[in-house]
């Protein structure tokens, strides 16, 4: 597997707090995780790149999850090609508890998203008359035209996601939730999906941020996760100030396990004398 991140342009993809990313991909996928899709339309300009943004997301990819959260499974970058869409929902809609969609549900030709959903399920691609009535309100008289009247063509029956900021919603169908690509509208909309998604045990963190390369702290790392199996322990490089670092992510579903990892990392830390430092 692989993971990305989306970008547009120069700025990072930036969810607010029910968003939680994973420190690496479960090694046994098990039913409930997540997977996350974005879906690519080059004349939007977007950039999708494969990201690892410690600072901002944690280790892994960006994916909106509810309160308690999931572990995230994948993610994948596809474009605008439908039958590449259709597939690959039918593959992660058929392994994963739930699947997101980013993107391509806007006025344009080539936005595809929500007519590949209703191919994948099957299921007919029409207008939904709620969505109708919420856009045709929106838009002052003469406004709304085709490009506008395409966002409320939807798979029959889909539920609808409240568009608070641009009025266009996007929908879900069964396990399938589909969003706005645009950071600051998709943003506005995830609180519609709190009484839709069940979600697992809460996920606790901590970091260690040191001054060293991970090459220095490989071998002693490697004896604490093989002692702690059912603990996620990471590392990433980072250049900060000038210098360069790693940070130590551990994560768990106990504290306790978690504390007690801290203490053998901060244990060989010590022993190698390592400067910790503030990040």
């Amino acid at each position: 597997f692989s993971t990305s991140t989306a970008l547009r342009r120069d700025e990072i993809f930036s969810l607010p707090s029910l968003i939680k990313t994973p420190s690496k991909l479960a090694s046994n996928l098990s039913s409930n995780h997540l997977a996350y899709i974005s879906i690519f339309f080059p004349c939007f300009n977007n950039l999708y790149i494969s990201r690892c943004r410690q600072k901002r997301f944690g280790p892994g990819s960006p994916v909106m999850a509810p309160r308690p959260y999931k572990d995230v499974a994948e993610v994948r970058v596809v474009p605008d090609v439908e039958d590449i869409i259709v597939d690959t929902l039918n593959l992660l809609r058929s392994t994963y508890d739930y699947v997101f969609t980013t993107g391509g549900i806007g006025p344009t030709h080539d936005d595809i998203t929500a007519q590949s959903v209703s191919k994948a399920f099957g299921i007919k691609y029409e207008v939904h008359k709620e969505a109708f009535k919420i856009l045709e309100k929106y838009y002052q008289p003469g406004e709304f035209n085709d490009g506008r009247q395409k966002m409320a063509w939807m798979p029959e029956n889909a539920n609808l996601i409240l568009n608070p900021t641009s009025g266009a919603p996007g929908f879900n169908v069964e396990n399938v939730f589909s969003l706005p690509g645009v950071p600051t509208i998709l943003k506005s909309m995830l609180g519609g999906l709190k009484n839709m998604i069940i979600g697992g045990k809460p996920i606790q963190s901590l970091t260690i941020s040191l001054r060293t390369v991970e090459s220095e702290i490989a071998s002693s790392l490697t004896e604490v996760q093989n002692k702690n199996q059912d603990v996620e322990i990471g590392s990433y490089p980072f250049f900060h100030a000038g210098k360069l670092g790693v940070s130590i992510v551990i994560r768990s579903e106990d504290q306790d396990k978690i504390d007690y990892c801290n203490s053998q990392i901060l244990k060989f830390i010590k022993e190698k004398k390592i400067e910790i430092v503030d990040r």
